[in-house]
């Protein structure tokens, strides 16, 4: 089978449960550390789907990989090759395909719940009569639904939580991709801004860090959902 294209944007914010869930299903994958300076290719030939990671940058941001990365993404829809965006990656798609990206209304950091709001358009990749399922957030930007796209999930913080596209591709503000490492580490990396921030949507280090093997349990089984519904359209 042909591999995944992982991007990493952060050495701290790499695919986490994401690669070990396509590690269970013997899926290959590669991953290019667009932060260690690894050229995105320019052209999808060989791949099964392009999986976009998250990053602390905005996709405003004036960096040279961020048009190159747009273009492949548009490629990767025109040919229908399955594209999953998690947090800047949902931004990234989300500009990519017509969107716009700026600030939400608040800072989001740490759990929160993320509602169901469209049940037909998310039956196929959530099942039916889902309630307020358990996400991680760390973001202070959001997107709005590209053209064609259906928003399936919201939050109390933020009305963009996830979207799909032509039943193959989803973007994702929140992260479902997170284990108690990458919290961890996430924590530790990012004391300086929880502690600067006043914004309700912010929880504390501590708040964040409590019962992590039950909260990052419930949150695979989301993943779980989601990526098997995604993998379904990966190119052979």
């Amino acid at each position: 089978m042909r591999p995944v294209l992982v991007f990493r944007h952060s050495p701290t914010e790499g695919p986490g449960y994401f690669t070990t869930f396509l590690d269970r299903h013997d899926i290959p994958w590669r991953l290019l550390r667009i932060d260690a300076g690894d050229a995105v290719p320019e052209n999808l030939n060989g791949a099964s789907g392009v999986c976009l990671m998250g990053g602390p940058m905005s996709v405003n941001d004036d960096l040279p990989w961020i048009p190159p990365l747009l273009a492949l993404i548009r490629q990767a829809v025109a040919s229908d090759i399955p594209v999953i965006g998690h947090c800047l990656g949902g931004q990234l798609m989300s500009k990519a395909l017509g969107g716009s990206v700026g600030a939400n209304p608040v800072k989001e950091i740490g759990w929160g719940e993320v509602r169901v709001t469209d049940p037909v358009a998310a039956r196929p990749w959530l099942g039916e009569a889902v309630p307020p399922m358990l996400a991680f957030h760390w973001h202070g930007e959001t997107f709005t639904l590209p053209p064609g796209a259906v928003r399936i999930l919201d939050s109390a913080f933020c009305a963009n939580q996830a979207y799909v596209l032509n039943d193959r591709h989803i973007g994702m503000q929140c992260h479902v991709e997170m284990t108690p490492g990458l919290i961890a580490s996430w924590c530790d990396t990012g004391a300086a801004e929880i502690a600067a921030s006043d914004s309700p949507g912010v929880q504390s280090a501590d708040a964040i860090q409590k019962d992590l093997p039950a909260r990052t349990s419930a949150l695979h089984r989301l993943a779980d959902k989601i990526y098997s519904r995604w993998i379904q359209g990966l190119i052979k």
